[in-house]
């Protein structure tokens, strides 16, 4: 749904527009609309195009739709998803054209990224972990397609497949590593890792912002579209990859060291860039020693902070946080308006001097300035 519906239209009809590094290509109509949709498509059809990532009249289909992944479904699966899309009601909708320029335009050459870069495979279960494991790993690399936004791509825009899981940029947001590469300060247990799916919080961690995890949590993994087994599942899954258990030696500790380093501090009252914070935030992300709420996310523990780039402190604050936005219940405001270039910096650069040990962010004024020209009111 979330590539094939355009903002306010029907579900399934198409007309989204997937940005890529080489131009916008729109998500086709799948409702079984005999001219404009799939409704014509056999089901041998649609399995080729899930399997094989071709489509009803022969042409290769740009790999901005996932079949790479989805060529790891089973038999039973592609026909449970055929009968599901042949049974939406049936919406007359036709896509624009991609806007992607010539040579790359011509289908026929997907061929040749193919060879580079797909394999025709089923998922093949790991006999030496758990159902449980093999259950997650299953729903995350065939069907959800984690590694579409959390795997880097190559200039080709081929995911890189010796740093599966090591984090990328989409959209203007950094989807962090869910390897032991994450750079949050507390490993990512499973029981953590499950309450931030199901719900978009963790206390631990934070809560979901406005990217594109959001539709995911909302909408993809909601109940009761996805039942809590299924979730646990994936939790398991990339707990496993993060090797969180390992790692999980005295979370209470760490995070009792973590706000204790947030607390208000004496010396501080003569800090400009503190006072721009406490103004400006501290209502809302201060925290009592006993541990964060989930209402209020604790600056301290969030990889917002920690990550090698700053976008995904600058676009909330720019952007602010709505009701559908990010996690249910919980909003923010937009900054845009109320604060600089220049202050946001401050505020940026000061968190990441009081709230973690590592270097400072480089060149903060312009990467929000650059940031702020991406807004959609400017």
């Amino acid at each position: 749904m979330s590539c094939h519906t355009r903002p306010d239209g029907p579900p399934y009809a198409g007309g989204y527009g997937v940005n890529t590094p080489f131009g916008v290509i729109y998500g086709s109509n799948l409702t079984p609309d005999l001219k404009t949709g799939i409704g014509r498509w056999s089901l041998a059809a649609f399995t080729r195009a899930m399997h094989e990532g071709v489509s009803r009249d022969g042409d290769h289909l740009f790999p901005a739709f996932p079949y790479y992944a989805y060529t790891e479904l089973s038999d039973g699966d592609v026909q449970a998803l055929y009968a599901y899309l042949m049974t939406r009601r049936p919406v007359s909708a036709t896509v624009p054209p991609s806007t992607l320029p010539f040579p790359l335009s011509v289908r026929f050459l997907q061929e040749g990224w193919k060879l580079l870069f797909f394999r025709n495979r089923r998922y093949q279960a790991n006999p030496s972990k758990s159902a449980e494991w093999n259950r997650g790993a299953y729903l995350s690399e065939a069907l959800s397609d984690c590694g579409g936004c959390h795997t880097p791509r190559n200039l080709l825009g081929g995911e890189k497949m010796r740093h599966v899981y090591a984090g990328a940029v989409v959209d203007g947001w950094i989807a962090p590593a869910l390897t032991d590469a994450n750079p949050s300060p507390l490993p990512w247990t499973a029981d953590a890792l499950f309450r931030y799916l199901r719900t978009g919080v963790s206390p631990l961690h934070g809560a979901a912002t406005a990217a594109t995890m959001t539709p995911v949590i909302r909408d993809g993994l909601a109940l009761p579209v996805v039942s809590d087994s299924d979730v646990r599942a994936i939790a398991l899954y990339f707990s496993d990859v993060d090797h969180a258990r390992e790692r999980a030696t005295d979370l209470g500790a760490m995070m009792r060291k973590a706000v204790a380093i947030s607390s208000h501090r004496s010396e501080e009252k003569y800090d400009s860039d503190a006072y721009l914070y406490h103004a400006a935030c501290l209502s809302c992300h201060a925290n009592a020693a006993s541990g964060p709420l989930p209402a209020r996310p604790e600056l301290a523990l969030n990889s917002a902070l920690t990550l090698a780039e700053p976008a995904n402190f600058i676009e909330p604050v720019l952007r602010g946080i709505g009701s559908r936005d990010g996690a249910p219940g919980l909003v923010m405001p937009a900054y845009a308006a109320a604060l600089s270039d220049a202050e946001v910096a401050r505020l940026a650069a000061y968190l990441r001097r009081t709230r973690t040990t590592l270097p400072p962010w480089k060149d903060l004024e312009k990467k929000v300035s650059a940031a702020r020209r991406d807004l959609p009111y400017e």
